[in-house]
C-alpha cells in the first residue's frame, strides 16, 4: 500500500503490519531472511520517511495501560498508548508528561525513538529524559531490559534512534503533580529577532515558553514575534479539552501558499490585540496542541505535501545563524504561516538526541522543484553554526550533513551491528543517511 507521514512527502510502498501481541511481532519478524528494511509505527506524525520501509509494523493495537503508582507517578504502558490516551487519564488525577511535542497525537514508542521535546526543554528536558526503563524487542527475537543504568548504551542508543535498534514493547515513565489542567499564557509582542532572543532570556524561569515567528519579515522588523509564556495555574480545577474540531476537507490548490498570502496572514496574526501585561486562562490543549484543533491541516499545503525544516543553533551562535536563516528564506519567499522558535537546555546522554544548549527554529515549506536546493543552502547555514536538523522532521537530509552533526553516529552503527539491528531494522530515512 502506500504510505507517508505528516509531511505527506515522500509516498513509498510499503507492506503494512497490525499485530496484536507481542508474540505476533515476534512471529513477523521471522524468518528475517526477507526482511531487511522493517520498522515501526505509531500514529505517523513523524514529518519524513523515519517510519517508512518495505515492512512497516504499526503499533497502535498494543495499546494497554499496565500498571501505575499514585504515590510516585510511575506509569507503565505498552508502546501504542498515545500520549493523547495518558493526558486523558491522568491530567484530570493531577499527573501530567514532563514533556510534549506540539501534538498529543503521538504513541510512546515513537516519543521515545524521536526523543521528543516540548515548549519547556530549558527546565525539563526530552521525553526520554523521564523514562525509567523500556522494553526493546532486538532483531534476535529476545526482549532485552533496558534503563539509563541497565544496558545504558542500548537505552542511549534506543531513546531518539529513531526505531533502528529494535521495537520498543514497552516503557515506564515518570509523570509529575500539576495543580491542574490550566495554564496561565502570557503573550509578549517583539518587534525583532534580537528582541525575542533577550524577551527569552528575561523569561528563562518561565516553565514554558515559545514564540511564533514572522518568517517572511525584513530589514529592522525581521524575526518579529509572538512569544508565549505558560504556567501551570497555580488555583488548580480541570479544564476539559475543547470539544470538536475544524477540519481540512480537502487538499488546498498549493498555488494560494505563496509569499504574498503567507505575507499577508503573518501581518494580521502578528498585529493581533495583545496586552503585554494580560494573562489568559486557557486549558492545556490549547496551549501545548493548537494545531490539534484542525484535523488534517496537512492537507493545507496541497497534493504534494510538505517538509518541516527544524535546526537548533548553539547558544554562542544561535542569533547569528538564525538571523542568517530567516534571511534566507525572506529572500527566497518560501516561507510559512507556522514557524516557531524555542530555547534549549543542555543536551542529554542520547546519541542521537536532537536538542542542544541554544534555540531551535521550526518553518513549513510546501513541496516545490525548487525547495530542495533552497533547503541545502540552509544546511550549509546550520552547519557552519555549529547546528543539526532533526530527524523525526527529516526528509531529505544528506549522509554527510547527518555524520557532520551528531557525532557518535558511529558509536550508533557499531551497536547496530553488534545486535544484528542493521540486517533487520531499517527505514527509508536510515538507507538515505547511510546507516
Amino acid at each position: 500500500m502506500k504510505l507517508h507521514s505528516w509531511g505527506r512527502y515522500p509516498v513509498t510502498e510499503s507492506r503494512l503490519h497490525v499485530p496484536r501481541s507481542r508474540d505476533a511481532i515476534d512471529r513477523l519478524l521471522r524468518p528475517a531472511a526477507d526482511k531487511a528494511a522493517v520498522i515501526a509505527r505509531g500514529l505517523g506524525r513523524s514529518y519524513g520517511d523515519s517510519a517508512l520501509a518495505d515492512d512497516v509494523v504499526q503499533m497502535l493495537a498494543l495499546d494497554n495501560l499496565q500498571s501505575f503508582d499514585e504515590d510516585t507517578g510511575h506509569v507503565r504502558c505498552a508502546a501504542g498508548v498515545s500520549l493523547a490516551t495518558l493526558l486523558q487519564v491522568f491530567l484530570p488525577r493531577g499527573w501530567m508528561l514532563p514533556a510534549v511535542p506540539g501534538t498529543r497525537f503521538v504513541t510512546v514508542g515513537g516519543a521515545i525513538a524521536s526523543d521528543v521535546h516540548g515548549k519547556n526543554h530549558h527546565g525539563a528536558g526530552t521525553f526520554g529524559d523521564h523514562v525509567l526503563a523500556l522494553s526493546l524487542l532486538q532483531a534476535s527475537g529476545e526482549i532485552v531490559q533496558c534503563s539509563p543504568t541497565l544496558n545504558a548504551d542500548l537505552f542511549n542508543a534506543t531513546c531518539g534512534g529513531m526505531g533502528l535498534t529494535g521495537i520498543i514493547v514497552d516503557a515506564t515513565l515518570a509523570l509529575r503533580r500539576v495543580p491542574g489542567s490550566a495554564i496561565v499564557q502570557q503573550t509578549v509582542r517583539t518587534a525583532n529577532l534580537q528582541e525575542v532572543f533577550s524577551r527569552f532570556e528575561e523569561h528563562s524561569g518561565a516553565t514554558y515558553s515559545v514564540a511564533w515567528l514572522d518568517c517572511l519579515a525584513r530589514g529592522d522588523a525581521l524575526g518579529r514575534s509572538l512569544l508565549y509564556l505558560g504556567e501551570h495555574a497555580e488555583d488548580g480545577g480541570y479544564l476539559a479539552p475543547r470539544s470538536g474540531a475544524l477540519s481540512v476537507p480537502c487538499n488546498a490548490p498549493a498555488f494560494l501558499l505563496n509569499r504574498y498570502s503567507m505575507g499577508a496572514f503573518n501581518a494580521l496574526y502578528y498585529q493581533r490585540r495583545t496586552d503585554p501585561l494580560a494573562r489568559q486562562r486557557i486549558e492545556a490543549d490549547s496551549y501545548f496542541f493548537p494545531l490539534d484543533g484542525i484535523s488534517h491541516w496537512n492537507r493545507l499545503y496541497g497534493a504534494k505535501g510538505f517538509l518541516q525544516y527544524q535546526c537548533v543553533i548553539p547558544q554562542d551562535a544561535a542569533l547569528s545563524g538564525i538571523t542568517r536563516l530567516l534571511q534566507a528564506t525572506s529572500a527566497a519567499g518560501k516561507g510559512s504561516f507556522l514557524s516557531v522558535l524555542k530555547k534549549f537546555g543542555a543536551a542529554n546522554a542520547h546519541w542521537l538526541s536532537f536538542p542542544l544548549h541554544g534555540y531551535t527554529l521550526a518553518m513549513d515549506f510546501k513541496f516545490e522543484r525548487s525547495l530542495l536546493p533552497f533547503l541545502e543552502e540552509l544546511d550549509g547555514i546550520v552547519l557552519d553554526h555549529g547546528g543539526r536538523l532533526y530527524l523525526a522532521k527529516d526528509a531529505r537530509m544528506s549522509a554527510e550533513t547527518f555524520r557532520r552533526s551528531y557525532p557518535r553516529w558511529e558509536d550508533f552503527q557499531a551497536l547496530r551491528l553488534a545486535s544484528g539491528a542493521d540486517g533487520l531494522f531499517n527505514s527509508r530515512q536510515s538507507q538515505r543517511l547511510g546507516l
